[in-house]
């Protein structure tokens, strides 16, 4: 056994508390915080309405904020390592924004929503009204854990026939350096960084079909994507040696191997993991999970629950080792914090908590 915190054999282990950040926006008027994470970099991310909250979770915790150029309803948001550029992946634009306020450059490109629109908006207030845009699908981006790289699903161009594609950019300037046509028609999508800047992960949601997983690989001239259909990314390994997915069905965890992107082997939650209540309820994987150590995934069931269970699996034998044992409630899934730690925010989206094994630490 690669962990050794099983008290008593009672096949619970105990997570330590980290840290405590208490979120910097109201979330009234603002998503709840996450972390974004790369080698040797935390932050702590909360979009607003109006504006961007990004700080320090390592170091001195300094704090910058980022104006927003619309609202949180429209697109998704990333930041770089170093702390000083913000992206804002919205209907219309991809738009590099400075602390200072200032724009470094903006991409436009085909509309998120679900109607037909053919306009090349130039600006947000050409279509702030209108009720298709406020309630369009979404795509996102991503650094590289370098940042020198800037990774973007976005739509193409403005019309009928609009096809969805995976951008790289030089994130200095917004040129794009290689494109490839994802062949999706996505609701919403999360990137995925790998340790090595030419890796990315990107999780496209479709709703109940396809919903692909796209492994993709940049040797800096040549961009080659794998296709997993039919899964979820969950999480990357610290090392960047394998990750972590599920079916749409959530029936089964299955670890992949990064370099290729296939499939080792895989645990079904049934069989693996006790059902919440009665016989009669199916344990389902959630749709986040944490990598905190190449021998150790958390991985969450019933994050909607008021108690959620988060179980420590073992990837290398595929096999659940115990449930986590908090010292206090916390809420929804387990999300991963970067090496040797996980987070999870309050119910209340005010608080998020960073936690890892005592004994690995």
């Amino acid at each position: 056994m690669p962990n050794d915190a099983v008290h008593g054999g009672s096949s619970q282990f105990a997570a330590r508390l980290v840290a405590t950040a208490v979120a910097p926006l109201d979330p009234a008027t603002a998503d709840g915080p996450q972390v974004l994470r790369w080698p040797g970099r935390r932050l702590l991310v909360q979009r607003g309405d109006t504006e961007l909250a990004v700080r320090d979770l390592d170091g001195q915790g300094r704090e910058v904020r980022f104006p927003a150029p619309w609202p949180r309803r429209y697109g998704s948001v990333t930041v770089s390592p170093t702390g000083d550029l913000a992206v804002f992946a919205g209907v219309h634009a991809l738009r590099a924004v400075e602390s200072t306020g200032a724009v470094r450059w903006e991409v436009r490109h085909g509309c998120w929503s679900a109607a037909v629109c053919t306009e090349a908006h130039a600006s947000f207030s050409e279509y702030a009204d209108d009720y298709h845009h406020s309630h369009a699908d979404s795509g996102s981006a991503a650094f590289s854990s370098d940042g020198k790289l800037l990774w973007a699903h976005i739509r193409n161009h403005a019309g009928c026939d609009t096809n969805e594609e995976w951008l790289i950019l030089d994130p200095a300037d917004g040129t794009v350096l290689t494109r490839a046509e994802t062949m999706t028609v996505g609701s919403g999508s999360g990137h995925f960084p790998h340790p090595n800047p030419a890796y990315m992960g990107l999780t496209v949601g479709e709703g109940e079909e396809d919903s692909p997983v796209l492994w993709g690989h940049w040797d800096g001239s040549r961009l080659t994507v794998q296709r997993l259909v039919e899964e979820v990314l969950l999480a990357v390994s610290p090392s960047g040696e394998y990750f972590l997915t599920t079916d749409l069905g959530q029936w089964s965890l299955y670890l992949h191997r990064a370099e290729d992107g296939i499939e080792l082997r895989h645990l079904d939650a049934e069989g693996a993991v006790p059902p919440p209540s009665s016989e009669d309820d199916r344990v389902r994987w959630d749709y986040e999970a944490a990598f905190p150590y190449d021998d150790t995934a958390v991985v969450g069931t019933e994050y909607h629950a008021d108690v959620p269970r988060h179980w420590l699996v073992d990837p290398r034998a595929m096999v659940v080792r115990g449930r986590i044992a908090y010292p206090f409630p916390v809420a929804g899934s387990p999300r991963s914090a970067g090496q040797a730690a996980w987070y999870t925010v309050s119910k209340d989206q005010t608080t998020l908590h960073l936690w890892n094994l005592p004994h690995r630490a």
